[in-house]
């Protein structure tokens, strides 16, 4: 044992996914004493402009847009008391099929193992104990979150460090009242599945399909409830993308009741802790 704090390190693709996916972790570990540590991988720079001017549209000045979207991730590290922000800067890729996937510096277009070799100097600095990155699929397909886990991935390949590895992801009932709640706020999202994939084409359908797990196959379930408040004030730090973020239009009430157990695939283990788990540092402590 040594005086060295707990870590836990989250890998993220752009500002505003540390408090989607993982505010709740991070706010609730950072309570409880553990250093948290947020690295975020691109600029934003492909998110809403000022005005909510869109990309590729008149106006629309990527390098402002990183900019502004840095401020707010700052203010939504204050918000989650992350103890550490750590920012690769690689130039936002976009959605898959946009012309910036191609670009020069985009992240989609960076060498894994550029990327994974900057990302293994930040953990032999900081030693997590704990990391959280995407699937495979980066969740729901996006090219910079693919790129996430692979960076991730490769990272903890070139370390001599074994920290207990997870993967964001959602039980698949939860997306099932994730959609009600949706439809609920805003009438023109479509019907679940089998109309769904009417409204989708057969990829983008089958990237949908992948979405989140079967309850029974989800590893880790951590109660994040008491921490919902700051999980909903970092992402409305985010004022910038506010038309993106669809929860907050439900009020922090509802999105209490939706977003307070954050869930998690146990991909890496040294500690043999029995799962199904409901602390990312069962075993740890």
């Amino acid at each position: 044992m040594t005086d060295r704090p707990l870590t836990l390190m989250a890998v993220h693709a752009h500002p505003d996914d540390e408090a989607t996916g993982t505010g709740g972790v991070l706010a609730r570990y950072a309570a409880e004493g553990v250093r948290t540590v947020l690295v975020t991988c691109t600029d934003g720079g492909c998110g809403d402009g000022p005005g909510g001017v869109k990309p590729g549209d008149p106006g629309h000045d990527p390098v402002a847009v990183a900019s502004m979207r840095r401020q707010e991730l700052e203010a939504s590290c204050d918000v989650l008391k992350i103890s550490d922000l750590e920012m690769l800067d690689y130039a936002d890729s976009g959605m898959m099929g946009w012309p910036t996937n191609d670009a020069p510096g985009a992240f989609w277009q960076t060498p894994v193992e550029e990327g994974a070799a900057r990302l293994a100097e930040l953990m032999r600095h900081y030693r997590p104990d704990v990391v959280v990155t995407y699937d495979e699929n980066g969740f729901y397909g996006h090219p910079d979150h693919i790129q996430a886990h692979r960076v991730t991935m490769a990272a903890l390949e070139m370390t001599e460090l074994t920290p207990k590895v997870y993967w964001t992801t959602m039980p698949r009932s939860v997306m099932q009242r994730f959609g009600e709640t949706m439809r609920e706020f805003q009438e023109d999202v479509p019907e679940p599945a089998p109309e769904l994939e009417l409204e989708l084409d057969p990829a983008e359908a089958a990237a949908m399909a992948e979405i989140g797990l079967p309850d029974d196959e989800i590893t880790t379930w951590v109660d994040t409830t008491a921490f919902s408040g700051q999980k909903f004030d970092a992402l409305a730090a985010h004022a910038s993308q506010g038309e993106n973020i669809f929860f907050l239009k439900m009020g922090k009430e509802r999105f209490g009741e939706l977003m307070g157990t954050e869930t998690f695939l146990r991909v890496k283990d040294a500690t043999g802790a029995p799962v199904p788990e409901n602390d990312l540092f069962a075993g740890l402590r």
